[in-house]
């Protein structure tokens, strides 16, 4: 009986080692937030109502390599996003689908800027913790 418990014992063993290098081993997901915010005008069409947008911005990364070249990366990345918000007209921005539409082309733009300086997207997600627009 005695031997048979050591058996199950030493066969129980490796699988807790594999566990504990599989917990080790998985990639740490980090929320990076823009900061400040992103204020600015839009729309400017010849209206001559003055549209002012706000965006709080995060990036969602894996692993601390991709934290830091995001980090790194920051002036580039925002330039992108001042950019691409200045484009936006009155229409892109006045619904849910639309907001949406633009968080996809936020998120498009800024993997490209990490691909051409990194080789990797780096950025699984771009996530708007605050929109306003006026």
């Amino acid at each position: 009986m005695k031997a048979w418990i050591v058996l199950m014992l030493a066969l129980c063993l490796p699988l807790a080692a594999v566990a504990e290098e599989s917990e080790e081993g998985a990639a740490k997901v980090s929320y990076i937030t823009l900061s400040p915010p992103f204020v600015g005008n839009y729309g400017l069409d010849g209206s001559p109502k003055l549209k002012v947008f706000k965006a709080d911005v995060s990036l969602r990364v894996t692993g601390d390599e991709a934290a830091k070249a995001v980090k790194a990366n920051d002036p580039l990345i925002r330039n992108q996003l001042v950019g691409l918000f200045a484009q936006q007209t009155s229409t892109t921005l006045s619904s849910v689908e639309a907001k949406e539409n633009l968080r996809q082309a936020a998120l498009k733009q800024i993997q490209q800027v990490m691909t051409d300086e990194t080789g990797k997207p780096m950025v699984d997600d771009l996530l708007f913790n605050n929109l306003i627009v006026q």
